[in-house]
């Protein structure tokens, strides 16, 4: 049985603080992890998870991924903002330029993350995460589709972007030029597997696919995996259904 998206996970020095900074941006809800670290839940519990596992490496350079939030109007846009700046949030500048409509921000723990503005057709319909947007090859992308059984939602100039076939969050990726990697991404994905999924089929799978495994593999129960970019992911044992 093919492993689901259960979270996308911050390593941070402050996960804790990190976990009330998004929890208040978007309304999720504080929820113990598997693994009782700190996580953050959508309002229906359904979908995936935000984790915030502590980690004290140091940020070097800007993210692979980020968030796209989305707004209902110029006056969401603005709300979105300021709460996230009450919440300890600040501007950063990563190049945009002024007539773009996006505002890009950084989290207390200088995540990168943008809030974009209404009327993205692209976002249309996604939900508050309108999307995990990556630096990354069409390769990349083609795995994750994959990977995760969800379909390409766009495949253009080696763009990629992939949406669960519920809908939701989308996944995406730039093309090229993809910067060097540099040390162990902030941001990366946890799949999960039902209880009675058979895990060694799955992560073989996940290696035909072109994951090749990282350091750790078999700790806490988990597979630790890298992506054909390089990517740290996991792949959870019987997660799902607890």
């Amino acid at each position: 049985m093919t492993s689901q998206l259960f979270a996308i996970c911050f390593n941070t020095a402050l996960p804790a603080g990190l976990a009330r900074f998004w929890s208040g941006v978007l309304g999720w809800e504080l929820a113990a992890g598997p693994d009782d670290d700190i996580a953050i839940l959508p309002p229906d519990g359904a979908g995936y998870r935000i984790r915030f596992l502590p980690s004290q490496e140091p940020k070097t350079g800007q993210n692979r991924a980020h968030f796209d939030l989305t707004s209902t109007s110029p006056e969401d846009q603005r709300r979105t903002v300021a709460r996230a700046l009450q919440l300890g949030g600040s501007h950063i500048d990563v190049g945009q330029l002024p007539e773009e409509g996006h505002v890009v921000l950084a989290d207390p723990d200088g995540n990168e993350f943008c809030v974009i503005e209404a009327g993205n057709n692209f976002l249309a319909g996604t939900g508050a995460i309108g999307a995990l947007a990556c630096d990354g090859t069409q390769e990349v992308g083609y795995f994750w589709s994959e990977a995760l059984r969800w379909p390409l939602v766009w495949d253009q100039d080696q763009e990629t972007a992939i949406q669960s076939p519920t809908g939701g969050t989308k996944i995406t990726w730039g093309g090229p030029p993809v910067a060097p990697k540099s040390g162990t991404n902030r941001l990366h994905l946890e799949l999960a597997l039902p209880v009675d999924a058979d895990f060694e089929a799955e992560t073989d799978r996940l290696l035909s696919l072109g994951a090749t495994h990282a350091a750790g593999e078999g700790a806490r129960g988990r597979a630790f995996m890298l992506d054909p970019d390089g990517n740290e992911f996991t792949v959870a044992r019987s997660v799902l259904g607890r």
